[in-house]
């Protein structure tokens, strides 16, 4: 295998915004991207006339998806890309989109790339079906028997608790601190403090997650602006860094799934590390996609920053919450700010704004460096980068 090579610190995230609507109805997904992009050029004080690439992932009727709907997106943006991308890879997509328009940068095609999503996951008329293959073929053998999103991440945390004894108090720490941390944010869909036995004792959804081992439902949208260091550089905004990156596909169905108790992050991680030149305890905060309070536990035994099976142990000794060894989710994440279909552009945004000093949620005093992990599909495929300043 050739040397894996990234342009670390050469490529900045120079603007980022995210739209304050949790409830929008009537709100077409475009218009809401179009708000979103509009805001996170204005942040980066540079127009539309500036843009070279563009990237985007809107493939369900939430999104406005349509066929060839990147093609439709510009047109309603009024923008004249010459480079595109519309990867999708589930809530990872954004996250790929970052390292890809970093790539294509580096290279010189282009010198400013536009990153966006919008969505209005909970009151747009038509609903999102849920993803996977069609019931011939590879989905034969599981999609006829009706598994849905969260009963397949179910499957995953069942396994846990079968393999290391991992209770549902556990994961439910997870939940706790998102909704501490969501408390400090004015935009978040949810505020008021919930305890580990309020989340035990919510609905069950799919056993053994519970209600509120879910992520919230809304509608939202965010974008982020990546430029060459040339034009970060001249550009009045503190730059953040792009300094690692690395991206995996796992399986599509769950039948497949070499190992339930972990994720294609294991390769994702491994790869932005390697390009970072760094090590998990040099990451002084994190945003990790948590559709599930089982895909937390996962993304930070796949990363390394507690070993296999040990994630339970991690959050109880506080190294999740500010002032520990790495605070995650800091405006309050999927599980209690937004979700409004997939989260990886939140999770850059988040991550930006943490580093500069301007997240609405909690504050990671001093914080240098983030990690930003996407999820997407049924622990499908995920996309990693390490972002500095």
């Amino acid at each position: 295998m050739s040397e894996i090579r990234f342009p670390s610190g050469e490529v900045a995230i120079v603007g980022a915004y995210e739209s304050p609507l949790r409830k929008a109805p009537g709100v077409h997904p475009y218009a809401i991207q179009a708000d979103c992009v509009a805001g996170a050029l204005a942040d980066a004080g540079l127009e539309h006339g500036d843009v070279e690439g563009f990237a985007t992932a809107v493939a369900f009727p939430p999104e406005g998806g349509d066929p060839m709907e990147i093609g439709e997106v510009v047109e309603y943006l009024g923008i004249e890309p010459r480079w595109l991308d519309s990867t999708d890879t589930g809530g990872a997509a954004f996250v790929s989109h970052a390292g890809h328009a970093a790539l294509a940068i580096a290279a010189g095609f282009i010198d400013v790339a536009v990153v966006s999503y919008g969505a209005s996951g909970r009151s747009s008329p038509v609903p999102a079906g849920d993803y996977n293959t069609g019931s011939w073929g590879p989905g034969a053998y599981e999609i006829p028997f009706g598994p849905s999103t969260v009963s397949s991440y179910a499957l995953a945390a069942r396994r846990h608790m079968h393999e290391y004894g991992t209770t549902s108090e556990q994961l439910a720490e997870i939940a706790v601190q998102c909704r501490a941390n969501a408390a400090l944010n004015p935009d978040a869909r949810y505020r008021d403090p919930i305890t580990v036995a309020d989340v035990v004792e919510s609905a069950a959804i799919a056993t053994p997650l519970h209600l509120y081992d879910c992520c919230v439902v809304t509608d939202s949208g965010g974008a982020f602006v990546l430029a060459s260091r040339e034009r970060a550089e001249r550009l009045s905004r503190k730059p953040v860094w792009m300094l690692g990156f690395g991206e995996a596909v796992g399986q599509m169905q769950m039948n497949q799934m070499a190992d339930l108790t972990a994720t294609a992050a294991v390769r994702s991680g491994r790869d932005a590390f390697a390009t970072a030149g760094m090590k998990p305890d040099e990451i002084d905060c994190a945003q990790l996609y948590d559709s599930f309070t089982i895909t937390v536990a996962l993304t930070l035994e796949s990363l390394g920053f507690c070993p296999r099976g040990e994630f339970g142990a991690f959050v109880a000794d506080g190294n999740i919450a500010p002032g520990g060894a790495l605070p995650i989710n800091t405006d309050g994440g999927g599980l209690s700010s937004n979700h409004p279909g997939r989260r990886g552009v939140f999770a850059m945004v988040e991550a930006v704004r943490q580093l500069r000093g301007e997240s609405p949620g909690a504050t990671v005093e001093g914080a240098r460096t983030c990690l930003v992990n996407g999820t997407g599909g049924s622990l499908s495929a995920t996309a990693t980068t390490i972002l500095g300043v």
